[in-house]
């Protein structure tokens, strides 16, 4: 038995409702753990250059004091190139930049999918509704494949986070009380 138009209509826009709550929900969780990964890549940053330009200025001023100076200011060098190296290696500082570019392109997807349910979704014709929803999936796994995947320590802050109300905003939880 066929279902009348309107509820055929109803079943696609709950459905489509749906899909957009679980987009904004996967790009809200990418989102947080993009930002977690940009923290630790700055830790990884901070901890590497700063003791390697510590250690250059402090083996340049030692060799520069005394030419009695000349090994332990070559140990300092070779420890300060040794701390750049890795550095260099590891790439934090790009890697940090990534994260966070990456965290932002999730959270632009994040808000124009809660935009489209909640402001646009009631008003536009099926059709429409179900080409946003497929552009903003299409975004969604487009920034998949560009984004480094989270580690465990990412994904467990992020939840944390957003488990603690990172994500919630003033209007949100007003209005969630006046629904009560």
């Amino acid at each position: 038995m066929e279902e009348p138009d309107g509820l055929s209509e109803a079943r696609r826009r709950k459905a489509i409702e749906d899909e957009l709550k679980r987009l904004e929900e996967s790009a809200m969780y990418s989102a947080q753990m993009q930002f977690e990964l940009t923290k630790q890549w700055r830790g990884v940053n901070l901890s590497l250059g700063l003791p390697a330009a510590v250690l250059a200025a402090v083996s340049g001023a030692t060799a520069l004091v005394s030419t009695t100076g000349r090994i332990p200011a070559g140990i300092l060098a070779l420890a300060s190139a040794g701390f750049g190296a890795i550095l260099t290696t590891v790439n934090a500082s790009h890697r940090m930049n990534q994260a966070a570019a990456a965290a932002n392109a999730y959270l632009e997807i994040q808000t124009a999918a809660r935009q489209v349910r909640e402001v646009d979704l009631p008003d536009w014709p099926l059709d429409e509704a179900r080409n946003a929803l497929a552009e903003l999936t299409a975004r969604r796994d487009e920034q998949n494949k560009t984004a480094e995947p989270p580690n465990q320590r990412a994904y467990k802050r992020a939840q944390a986070n957003i488990n603690s109300g990172g994500q919630t905003y003033t209007v949100d939880e007003a209005t969630t009380t006046t629904e009560r």
